[in-house]
């Protein structure tokens, strides 16, 4: 008998391919805040070490979530 619906082994595999989609996107965000605070750097110096500060703490959050759906990639 042949049961309607998605199978476990499906699912999992539908969400490890979403969670790795959202490692690219935290990845992608990285970037970007490193690339912009660079950018205003570089157009104030002088605020240099309060936006450097300010950017590793950013870059922190976001990195966080990557390892968050790293975790949950290897649980699933």
């Amino acid at each position: 008998m042949e049961t309607a619906g998605m199978s476990v082994e499906a699912a999992s595999m539908i969400a490890k391919g979403l969670i790795a989609l959202a490692m690219v996107g935290t990845a992608a965000g990285e970037g970007y805040v490193i690339g912009k605070a660079l950018e205003a750097i570089g157009r104030n110096p002088e605020a240099g070490s309060s936006i450097f500060g300010k950017m590793i703490i950013g870059v922190a959050m976001a990195e966080s979530t990557a390892i968050y759906a790293l975790v949950l990639f290897f649980v699933i």
